[in-house]
């Protein structure tokens, strides 16, 4: 009884990773100096010689400054049209429309202290095991690929449920915000750099995952080896697994990648103490 008291009251805050805030900001800033290398630049060179302004330099700075005064409208019609687009080709969860999941993402929603109930559609992804959220004016979403859907819905309820609080942690952190859009808009773009974020992100959005769906390892373990798996796995050699990825090529191989390799991202979970099925197996079948 004190336990279902203690779930809507947890907070939620300390539920992002603890680099990835500094790191935003460090990336915002970076942006800023970014974009204003390119008023700079914009600005001086009409003042140039003639036969500096038709070089290839002069030819980028003009793209440059015409991309950045397209920024914002350009952001927005891509927004919006990807919202009409899920809309005109996914299903949409209601009441009546596998009222089981619709009403679970409205109580995560309300757990996260969401300021409004994002909505859910089913797509269908083509092959692909994927989950996305995005924002348009008004409207925060989060789309289930048919495949994720398709093998946890009824066989696990708890990995969709991990993969779902996932999705709305993007949301609650403000990740698909359009001024976090354009907080990032070019710094994001600078190799090495813009993965890094990136990461921090995905592990901000599976403590809130986990947080949601302590059961939840199996929409992880579904990622890492593919559909029809997730049961058979192994989930404590996964997480001995995990434990054991360490090393400078391992590192190297990170680097280029937006998002964590899998299996650490499931070690992570444990280690935290987020996943609880197991945990307990996990610890004493491993050497200390």
């Amino acid at each position: 009884m004190s336990t279902t008291k203690q779930q809507p009251t947890t907070p939620v805050g300390s539920l992002r990773h603890p680099a990835e805030l500094p790191f935003f900001i460090f990336m915002a800033f970076l942006n800023l100096v970014i974009i204003g290398f390119i008023v700079q630049a914009a600005v001086m060179l009409p003042v140039l010689p003639e036969r500096l302004q038709d070089t290839g330099w002069a030819t980028a700075v003009r793209s440059a400054l015409i991309g950045l005064l397209l920024l914002v409208p350009a952001l927005i019609v891509v927004r919006e049209t990807q919202r009409a687009a899920v809309r005109g080709t996914a299903v949409e969860l209601s009441p009546r429309q596998y009222p089981e999941l619709f009403q679970t993402a409205d109580a995560f929603a309300r757990r996260l202290g969401l300021r409004r109930r994002p909505q859910i559609y089913l797509g269908n992804g083509n092959g692909a095991l994927n989950a996305f959220a995005a924002q348009a004016t008004g409207h925060d979403y989060v789309v289930l690929s048919n495949e994720l859907f398709v093998n946890l819905y009824h066989n696990n309820r708890d990995g969709l449920r991990f993969i779902l609080g996932h999705e709305l942690g993007h949301i609650r952190l403000h990740h698909v915000s359009l001024w976090y859009q354009l907080a990032v808009a070019y710094s994001e773009r600078i190799p090495l750099l813009g993965p890094a974020l990136s990461r921090l992100r995905e592990y901000s959005c599976d403590r809130h995952g986990a947080h949601l769906a302590p059961l939840g390892m199996t929409g992880l373990v579904l990622l890492a080896s593919g559909r029809h798996t997730e049961h058979t796995v192994d989930v404590n050699e996964l997480v001995r697994q995990g434990r054991s990825l360490t090393g400078f090529w391992v590192a190297v191989s990170q680097l280029p990648r937006s998002h964590p390799f899998t299996v650490r991202r499931l070690e992570r979970l444990y280690r935290l103490g987020l996943f609880h099925a197991r945990l307990r197996e996990a610890e004493t079948e491993t050497p200390v």
